[in-house]
């Protein structure tokens, strides 16, 4: 997982403890942190897209895009949860709004020309560094990442176009997975790049930003997690909660956790996005013993 906030909140602040496979606990969040990576997405937006006509998600049969579910809440991302003993948010039960969560929330970015895939990879502009995490001290080079603009499909069966913070290394493989991702249809609720003041926003544990860097420490520790370096991606945090013992991230995700109840959005280790992302050498946290990382993916594998 990744980066926290009230959209990011796995890459949301969670830079989870980098999302890394681990026996210990994580030790205590700074200021506000809900996760030692909280995934990116952590918190969320409350802009309301227009209702859909109803279609279908390939190999998950019919997806409603209206009704309940459909639409993100009035409240997304401003009820701020209480904390646990060691600073996380406490997890709580999913809220029916949420369950199942299927909206995408409005693009930031202008669309990419086309009617299908399409993406960008160029360097870094300096607005866009200035937006996010990335600060001098990180384990990464500005000049070792690349900024990917790219179209994905979301829930309301539209083409959308996102952003991605990617080392320059795997730029074009990450590239080749979510040209996959959309030809299969998968669904995403926003790609955007993780800001710093997300990083310590408090827990509202409802966030679901798909992203990639993220340049902080494991929490109470020296190392960096692989977000740091862009070699990881979080996908769909909130379908996809990391969960080790009673930590649940985002909070609000529990439901989640039933991973036999496949609703849209959500991995499954024999579905097109462990075998897109298998193809290019990654593997998934869904796979750790220790501890559950469904929405995680890495280079190195942790």
């Amino acid at each position: 997982m990744t980066a926290r906030s009230p959209l990011v909140g796995l890459l949301l602040a969670l830079a989870l403890t980098g999302c890394q496979e681990s026996s210990t606990t994580p030790a205590s969040p700074a200021s506000g942190a809900s996760g030692f990576h909280r995934p990116a997405g952590e918190t969320g937006g409350s802009s309301t897209p227009p209702p859909q006509s109803s279609s279908s998600t390939p190999g998950l049969g019919p997806t409603p895009t209206s009704g309940p579910g459909t639409v993100p809440p009035s409240w997304l991302g401003t009820r701020v949860l209480p904390r646990r003993p060691d600073g996380y948010g406490r997890a709580r039960k999913t809220p029916r709004a949420l369950d199942p969560r299927r909206f995408t929330l409005p693009d930031t970015l202008p669309p990419l020309p086309g009617a299908g895939f399409a993406s960008e990879v160029a360097a870094v502009p300096a607005d866009v560094l200035a937006r996010s995490t990335w600060a001098p001290g990180c384990p990464v080079a500005v000049a070792e990442l690349a900024y990917v603009r790219l179209t994905f499909w979301g829930f309301d069966d539209k083409r959308h176009t996102g952003e991605l913070l990617l080392n320059r290394s795997v730029a074009g493989d990450v590239v080749a997975v979510f040209r996959k991702l959309y030809r299969a249809r998968f669904p995403f609720e926003e790609l955007r790049v993780t800001a710093r003041s997300e990083l310590d926003a408090a827990p509202t544990g409802d966030g679901n930003n798909t992203g990639a860097f993220v340049c902080r420490p494991t929490i109470g520790t020296r190392i960096y997690s692989q977000h740091a370096y862009g070699l990881a991606i979080d996908l769909d945090p909130f379908q996809n909660p990391y969960s080790k013992g009673d930590l649940v991230l985002p909070e609000l995700s529990s439901s989640y956790l039933d991973r036999d109840r496949v609703r849209p959005g959500m991995i499954t280790p024999d579905g097109v996005v462990v075998r897109a992302f298998a193809a290019i050498g990654w593997t998934w946290g869904g796979q750790w013993r220790s501890l559950k990382d469904y929405q995680h993916f890495s280079a190195n594998g942790r």
